[in-house]
């Protein structure tokens, strides 16, 4: 198998929820209904999930797109 195409799609995931997880920090800013409060804690979920299995991998934050992203800062 190649490598590469590991390591592409690891990153091309990571972009893809690094963007749906900053389209879900908005909802901090507006008033929020239940829906849209499961919706943010879930992309919380998602994004520590993918951070903390990268480390145990020894897999950079940034090799997978995720390195900008606090999910306790941003998605709580």
């Amino acid at each position: 198998m190649n490598d590469n195409r590991f390591r592409d799609y690891l990153l091309d995931l990571g972009s893809l929820v690094k963007e749906k997880a900053t389209e879900a920090q908005n909802i901090k800013n507006r008033k929020c209904d239940p829906y849209d409060i499961g919706y943010l804690m879930a992309w919380h979920e998602i994004v520590a999930l993918m951070q903390c299995q990268a480390k145990l991998f020894g897999i950079e934050l940034s090799q997978i797109g995720l390195e900008e992203v606090d999910p306790e800062r941003d998605l709580l």
